[in-house]
């Protein structure tokens, strides 16, 4: 942002102006109107306590009465008022600051002061707002957690920055995905479409855990796969599969050759979700993985086999990937992350699924509050419509089904992984707030794509 500013072609003191005009038109608006309300701007030194103190005289020109304090003798409680603007720290911020207390509604310049903008931390305390103006293009603090929750709404604000410089810095794509972007993203299934176009084949489910083959293969469908063909690792003759999947039992032996029959009629396949974790599925996995002609989703269990082929005899999970012909999506939570590369997601999650993304030659979806989706050249799209209802059995399975007939619909694997993540949290709009089960995702994915 320092490059964007310096890169805009207009001084800084008219971008102080247009920042500070800015937040003065949402401080009237979040209060109602200015004439006899009382406003407290906590203002730094920087570039943010000047666009802090350009919104108070501009409310002040207009009736507001203001108290303008600096944000290194700021008192601990403010007085009462009608509205704080935190101008105290912005972008830049690296040390640690204490926010004072208020029972007012709050205003963030560009960022509430105390939150790192590249990993959403808290350096101390940070005073939680209601409105974060914030100028040109988010920042990552703002969607990540715990920034997303003390930013309250969001508004970028355009005072004419040239954001298009910030390239010059980082040409990485970074971005947050909304549904315009899973329309223009998944291809749609034209009038002329047949089944086989849009194929998906499944390696789940077990004995113990043929749920999570249920839930793939249904949300699968419900994402518009033409046709899913399921096999599950001793998952039985006759398991109870919706209606529509094409059930094909494995043998116990070989049956990675066997899954492997026919697949390149398919677009897309994954493998994982609940086939379990013994090391006698390492091998056969692994075969299956490297011999898979097709964009592959490994998710679950087959994450764990993944972290577990590094015996000796395949390699870690690089080297079994590069073996592959195809693109393969990897979609691990925290845990499966560590598995994978070694050691968990640091605090910029965004950095660290790039990395991982770009050593093991794969997208991976890292997920969480805010899902970070990556691939090896640094592209990363976010996701920040989900919640905690997400966070119930079988929802990653729900999500691995979605993103698979993404990928056999013929979107480009970075994309056809956030755009799932994006449709898997958005099934969420109509469910109740307690209660969701994953079943009933499945049902909402149907209706979002």
């Amino acid at each position: 942002m320092g490059h964007v500013d310096a890169h805009s072609g207009v001084g800084i003191d008219v971008l102080i102006r247009r920042a500070g005009w800015a937040v003065a038109q949402h401080a009237r608006m979040l209060i109602g109107g200015t004439y006899g309300r009382t406003v407290v701007v906590v203002a730094g030194k920087g570039n943010n306590g000047a666009d802090g103190r350009v919104a108070a005289q501009l409310l002040e020109d207009r009736g507001a009465r203001v108290t303008v304090f600096d944000a290194e003798r700021t008192p601990m409680r403010l007085p009462e008022c009608d509205l704080v603007i935190d101008a105290a720290y912005g972008t830049g911020f690296r040390g640690s600051y204490e926010a004072p207390h208020t029972n007012a509604p709050v205003i963030a310049v560009d960022i509430p002061s105390g939150i790192d903008a590249t990993t959403g931390e808290v350096r101390g305390r940070a005073m939680r707002a209601d409105i974060t103006v914030t100028f040109g293009a988010l920042k990552p603090g703002l969607v990540l957690l715990p920034g997303r929750e003390l930013a309250g709404e969001v508004i970028v604000a355009d005072i004419g920055l040239a954001i298009d410089a910030a390239s010059e810095v980082d040409p990485r794509l970074c971005g947050v995905v909304d549904h315009g972007d899973v329309v223009d993203w998944v291809p749609a299934r034209g009038a002329g479409s047949h089944k086989w176009k849009s194929g998906v084949r499944a390696i789940a489910g077990s004995r113990p855990m043929p749920g999570a083959a249920r839930l793939a293969c249904a949300a699968a469908y419900r994402a518009g796969a033409g046709i899913v063909h399921l096999s599950g690792v001793g998952l039985g003759a006759e398991p109870e599969m919706p209606t529509e999947v094409v059930y094909r039992q494995l043998p116990a032996d070989g049956w990675a050759r066997a899954a492997l029959v026919d697949i390149d009629r398919f677009g897309a396949a994954f493998i994982g979700p609940g086939i379990g974790r013994g090391d006698e599925l390492v091998d056969e996995f692994v075969e299956f993985v490297t011999r898979c002609p097709v964009p592959l989703v490994i998710d679950g269990d087959g994450l764990h086999l993944l972290g577990a082929s590094r015996d000796g005899r395949h390699g870690d999970a690089a080297a079994v990937i590069a073996r592959r012909p195809a693109p393969t999506v990897l979609t691990p939570h925290d845990g499966e992350f560590s598995s994978l590369v070694g050691h968990g997601p640091g605090a910029d999650r965004i950095d660290e699924a790039r990395i991982a993304a770009a050593s093991l030659g794969a997208v991976v979806l890292l997920k969480g509050p805010t899902t970070v989706v990556a691939d090896p050249t640094g592209d990363a799209l976010l996701v920040e419509s989900g919640d905690q209802r997400l966070a119930t059995a079988g929802s990653g399975d729900v999500l691995t089904g979605v993103i698979a007939a993404y990928l056999a619909r013929g979107a480009e694997p970075l994309r056809a992984a956030a755009a799932g993540a994006f449709t898997h949290a958005a099934a969420l709009e109509d469910l109740p707030d307690d209660g969701v089960v994953a079943s009933d995702l499945v049902v909402g994915v149907g209706h979002r794509v």
